[in-house]
């Protein structure tokens, strides 16, 4: 038995694109990103709304440059994300002898909290939300 599914058509064109509106979404979320890292450090924003912001700049970034569809570009930017916690669960820092660079445990961070992964879905549900608010629908595939 054979499955026989449509056959879709994509070149380099229609699968890169550049959309502005993404693009200063990125920018203003990585200014926001970088005034909470030099200067909150709370109990609040800086851990828990700066990984809600985090997933969403990267959400923001992906759709900048590439034309995938809403679901499977925000499950990509979640499963990235709890890839990277993964990471920090398993010291990846210290295997890599990067515990001295301010730079690599900012970007990648240096420890594994359980409340990180429920951000990055609050993140996530917020670009869903949003999307589907903006352009009425959302495309799944």
């Amino acid at each position: 038995m054979t499955i026989n599914l449509p056959q879709q058509d994509y070149d380099i064109k229609t699968f890169m694109a550049f959309h502005k509106n993404y693009f200063v979404l990125t920018v203003l979320l990585f200014a926001v990103e970088v005034m909470i890292a030099l200067f909150v450090h709370d109990r609040l924003i800086r851990p828990y709304i700066g990984d809600v912001i985090v997933v969403i700049l990267i959400y923001c970034f992906v759709k900048s440059f590439f034309n995938i569809a809403v679901l499977p570009t925000a499950v990509g930017v979640l499963l990235f994300a709890f890839g990277i916690e993964t990471l920090q669960y398993f010291n990846i820092i210290v295997h890599l002898g990067l515990e001295k660079s301010k730079l690599a445990t900012t970007v990648i961070g240096n420890s594994f909290a359980w409340m990180d992964l429920f951000t990055y879905v609050i993140g996530i549900a917020i670009v869903i939300i949003a999307e589907k608010s903006f352009t009425r629908s959302i495309e799944i595939l």
